[in-house]
């Protein structure tokens, strides 16, 4: 089994040397940056499976950074943030960044997230609870074995995660589920409470499927409960 490869990217010397530590000890190899200039610079040479990235640097900062790396790598992200940038968090997942952790964290909650960020970004792991390898519904059509989508005949890309969340509204189409329920389906068991991550990602799903996304047909919103596929 190949391993796994993780860029730590903090100004702050201690939380770098705490990450890689408890990463290297569990057999991950580990490279560090100091900041977004030096990750890019990592980033450009040589291949990585994961980034963990303060958003909070001089030079240049994780927002920035994240930018950056989107024009050219889909690398799972997880952004390291502290107590009370809520606003930078939610930008942080509009410009594609996959998961966060609020300083300080601990071994446990960390590693947890590195699993789950990894098993999201492998194709392999979609869907995990369904046989239904074809769903078919409004125009759309989503192929489990091939991964591939078409919307009124015409092909689409998604990410991992945007394809596992349309085949579950999908899957179950004209019924309402739940926030909790599409983050334990989607995002897994390790989440519950994010309520943004199902909104960043409706809204992107939107924008790639409906007609007229600030009308949309399809994903409708069930306010205070979650949304709903809407069957025609």
């Amino acid at each position: 089994m190949a391993e796994t490869r993780v860029l730590v990217v903090d100004d702050e010397k201690p939380l770098r040397d705490f990450v890689r530590r408890n990463l290297e000890v569990r057999g991950y190899k580990v490279e560090i940056a100091e900041n977004g200039l030096q990750a890019l610079g990592l980033i450009k040479n040589h291949s990585f499976d994961l980034v963990i990235l303060d958003l909070m640097m001089p030079h240049m900062d994780g927002l920035e950074t994240t930018r950056h790396i989107r024009v050219n790598s889909l690398v799972p992200i997880i952004v390291l943030t502290a107590l009370g940038e809520e606003a930078q968090k939610v930008l942080a997942f509009e410009l594609g960044v996959d998961d966060y952790l609020t300083k300080p964290f601990g071994v446990d909650e960390l590693l947890a997230r590195i699993r789950a960020v990894l098993r999201r970004a492998s194709w392999t792991e979609l869907p995990a609870h369904s046989g239904q390898r074809v769903v078919s519904c409004g125009g759309i059509v989503i192929d489990i074995d091939r991964h591939e989508v078409a919307v009124r005949g015409h092909p689409v890309e998604l990410t991992p995660i945007e394809f596992n969340l349309l085949y579950h509204l999908m899957l179950d189409a004209g019924k309402v589920l739940t926030h909790r329920d599409l983050l334990q389906r989607v995002w897994g068991p390790e989440y519950g409470s994010e309520v943004e991550y199902v909104r960043v990602y409706i809204a992107r799903l939107r924008n790639k499927i409906e007609n007229d996304p600030s009308d949309p047909t399809l994903l409708q919103t069930e306010r205070g409960l979650g949304y709903r596929f809407a069957s025609p």
